[in-house]
């Protein structure tokens, strides 16, 4: 069984959202989008280093699946394999 190294702080709530901080290790990276996209109240992911400085945001909606998502997961490999330490920060609709 791997060891995981994601932890989890959740930074802030509102009535309406939920934004979470998740770091996680490179190669964890794509396992960890591809939850957080099947979950489906994530309105958005941003992966950030280990300085916290944006890479990249990407928006999502309800009814992106499939090949429309190749890209952004394409995007995530490519970062995952430059950057070791990331945080993901995920904004969710309440439930």
């Amino acid at each position: 069984m791997k060891k995981s190294t994601t932890t989890k702080e959740e930074t802030k709530t509102t009535a309406e959202q939920v934004t979470e901080d998740i770091k996680v290790k490179g190669g964890q990276v794509i396992e960890t989008v591809k939850k957080l996209i099947h979950e489906g109240n994530v309105r958005s992911i941003t992966i950030k280093d280990k300085n916290r400085k944006t890479i990249v945001k990407f928006p999502l909606t309800v009814g992106v699946v499939g090949a429309a998502l190749a890209p952004v997961l394409a995007a995530v490999g490519a970062i995952a394999a430059l950057v070791t330490d990331l945080t993901i920060t995920v904004e969710r609709n309440q439930k």
